[in-house]
């Protein structure tokens, strides 16, 4: 007995591997057509930099602790510490400024107008300057505020 079909039975038609796909619905002849394939996506695998929590939380614990123990003496000039009470604040307070400059830098963090860490560009020197005025102007109005306590 042969391996072929039948007398009764109809032949089927016979269809090459490549017809066969064609026919296959999302298929050309040469692969997947453009509108099946879904398009690609770029993820970071770097996480990003950003400060956390827990670096954020000793950085304001400390300027608003120093902030309290510099402004009330100042406000309310009880006077019976002198001006040990808000020095130490402003000392307190400029650590917790200091500390918060170098995790935001550590992060990739800059000043306004300053370039970037690792640019290669050299900071203007009037944006320096005026960071370096005002910060003077700060600190004098601090020493000149606590010395009229004595």
């Amino acid at each position: 007995m042969e391996a072929g079909p039948r007398d009764g039975e109809p032949a089927a038609p016979r269809t090459t591997a490549s017809e066969a796909r064609v026919d296959a619905p999302g298929l050309s002849p040469d692969g997947p057509e453009e509108e099946t394939v879904t398009p690609e996506v770029e993820v970071e695998l770097r996480p990003q930099r950003r400060l956390r929590i827990w670096q954020l939380a000793p950085i304001v614990g400390l300027a608003a602790l120093g902030s309290l123990m510099f402004a009330f003496p100042l406000a309310f000039g009880t006077g019976d510490g002198g001006a040990v009470v808000p020095m130490l604040g402003l000392l307190i307070s400029c650590c917790a400024a200091g500390w918060g400059m170098m995790a935001a830098r550590k992060v990739g963090h800059t000043w306004p107008g300053l370039p970037a860490r690792a640019s290669g560009e050299r900071p203007d020197w009037r944006v320096v300057a005026l960071y370096v005025a005002v910060a003077a102007a700060v600190v004098a109005l601090a020493v000149w505020r606590v010395a009229r306590l004595r």
